[in-house]
């Protein structure tokens, strides 16, 4: 594998789904475009504005998303809010969808919140893009190296 690559393998779990980004800063937006761009990932993206969006699309489309990044705060139904009703939806749950909380929030409280609704990663969001990148490249390769219950 090389570094700015990933590489597509066979595996248990449905590596070409779309990427859902639930984002509500438009900045934000492009600068996890740009990085997807840099990285060469052929995944489609879709961006959401607000945990709502999100939902209704999860709950429509026969897609197997790959993985959601979401942050944690934003209008209508915020990222836990978002957790919490994709973990309470029965079809949902079964998607066993990745989901990691990429977000500017930090704080312990919060933290174990999201825990708690069985995430499988909590990441603040650095400043610098290289660092942005990085995080995302390194969620990436660790999904596409795992197993999904979805496809054994």
């Amino acid at each position: 594998m090389t570094e700015n690559h990933i590489i597509v393998k066979k595996s248990n779990m449905s590596v070409m789904g779309p990427i859902i980004f639930v984002e509500d800063d438009i900045d934000d937006q492009e600068l996890f475009t740009e990085a997807l761009r840099e990285l060469k990932i052929r995944n489609a993206c879709k961006f959401f504005s607000d945990g709502r969006e999100a939902l209704e699309y999860l709950k429509e489309t026969a897609d197997q998303p790959f993985v959601i990044f979401c942050d944690v705060n934003m209008p209508r139904l915020n990222g836990i809010e978002l957790r919490n009703e994709i973990n309470n939806n029965e079809a949902l749950k079964r998607k066993s969808i990745p989901f990691v909380f990429f977000t500017t929030a930090l704080n312990r409280k919060l933290v174990d919140e999201a825990f708690s609704l069985s995430v499988q990663g909590f990441f603040k969001k650095p400043e610098d893009f290289a660092e942005i990148k990085l995080i995302i490249k390194k969620v990436l390769d660790y999904w596409h190296a795992s197993k999904h219950p979805s496809h054994i």
